[in-house]
């Protein structure tokens, strides 16, 4: 079990839940900023952005929308770790009659592309994913030079990489560019659970990929929908840190949705609490991450 203290991050919107699945999702800059700092008085040392189109609520990677979350974020609390997504611009659907056609849907970027926001506005963290895989019906690509490509970036600005992990074949990749100096390790990563046709959410898989890290690496988890609230507590059993949020599940407990992000962090402090864990502050979270003003 872990006795350092635990960062429970917070994904406050994510890519994929649409508004009409719950009235409560953060839509625009100003209720994305809002529920993140609201988040931060949960608990939360960390969040995890994703914008969207203030108009329709669907996903959206304009530079602009990031760029007025964080001022926001920054305006109400200095210390929050902000760690921005570059998973969009990762989806390909195969045309009926050539599947070498992008059919409509297909969300393909190239790498620069998907990092530009990180260059410009250098968050303290931002995703990397390194996944190629099936999601839902389509499929997902990160091919090993592109994750390259957009690592070099992250480097450039100076932004500490966070790999998810979806699947064991992404952590021997994160191995190669570690080994081969594309990443520095023993690096910072997070374990998705619960995603069809990825990692299952089980202890046995959580055990498996934890022991294929290298030595002294950073790791946290997260389930997905209704495995968010047993792998916080599996996560803790393990020595890990966790992570909640509207972009995972939407709901605090069968058949209730979340009022809030805030609501889905108090719960797993609560959780981490109950089993004798300690909940790591933003000023714990940057020493363990080793960003700037994570001083004593």
């Amino acid at each position: 079990m872990s006795t350092a203290k635990t960062l429970i991050t917070c994904a406050v919107t994510g890519n994929l839940v649409k508004p009409e699945q719950t009235p409560h999702l953060p839509i625009t800059p100003v209720q994305i900023a809002d529920e993140c700092l609201a988040a931060a008085e949960a608990g939360a040392a960390q969040v995890h952005i994703h914008v969207r189109h203030p108009e329709t609520g669907k996903p959206s990677m304009e530079v602009e929308l990031y760029r007025e979350v964080v001022d926001r974020i920054r305006r109400g609390n200095r210390e929050l770790v902000i760690n921005l997504t570059t998973g969009p611009g990762g989806r390909f659907i195969p045309s009926e009659d050539d599947p070498k056609i992008a059919a409509p849907g297909t969300t393909l970027l190239p790498p620069e592309k998907r990092v530009e926001h990180i260059a410009l506005i250098r968050p303290d963290v931002c995703s990397l994913d390194l996944n190629t895989m099936n999601s839902g019906p389509d499929v997902v690509m990160n091919t090993p030079k592109n994750v390259r490509r957009m690592a070099r970036v992250i480097r450039e600005a100076g932004v500490k990489p966070e790999l998810e992990i979806f699947d064991s074949g992404d952590i021997n990749l994160a191995l190669d560019l570690i080994a081969d100096g594309t990443l520095d390790g023993p690096a910072m990563w997070t374990f998705v659970l619960g995603v069809k046709y990825g990692f299952a959410p089980t202890p046995e898989t959580l055990l498996y990929a934890r022991n294929m890290l290298p030595r002294g690496a950073f790791w946290s988890a997260f389930g997905i929908g209704r495995m968010e609230f047993p792998i916080v507590a599996q996560a803790w059993l393990l020595g890990g840190h966790v992570r909640v949020g509207m972009e995972d599940n939407i709901y605090l407990e069968k058949g209730v949705l979340a009022e809030s992000n805030a609501q889905l962090v108090a719960k797993a402090r609560d959780i981490l609490l109950s089993l004798g864990g300690e909940i790591a502050n933003p000023r714990e979270a940057r020493a363990m991450l080793g960003l700037p003003g994570g001083g004593s």
